[in-house]
């Protein structure tokens, strides 16, 4: 749903099986924003983070989450996240959240 979502409002996008997966494409290429669902096969999304942040610290992340779990909040933003969205959300608020995560790396940018 959320690449069909992205595909739609003109976004290219690249889904991965697992934060393994997703780390081994950095190789290849790096994303302009991702997505990385709290709880994910193999590592979690927050570690997938914390492994993107050492080699390429400007990609902006949202986290999602199925869970309500308040402590969430917190470790997405330690993790370098720029917003946690629990499911279900509306896709207008994910393309919200990508585009100001977009906006913010640019005008970040050097």
């Amino acid at each position: 749903m959320l690449g069909r979502v992205l595909r739609i409002a003109n976004y290219e996008v690249v889904a991965f099986g697992s934060g393994e997966e997703f780390l081994s494409s950095l190789a290849m290429r790096v994303p302009a924003c991702v997505i990385l669902d709290v709880h994910m096969p193999g590592l979690s999304g927050f570690d997938a983070a914390a492994k993107l942040r050492c080699v390429h610290r400007e990609v902006p992340i949202v986290f999602i989450t199925a869970s309500d779990d308040a402590t969430l909040d917190n470790a997405a933003t330690t993790a370098g996240g720029s917003v946690l969205l629990r499911k279900p959300f509306p896709a207008d608020t994910l393309l919200t959240e990508i585009s100001g995560a977009l906006l913010r790396r640019s005008a970040a940018a050097p």
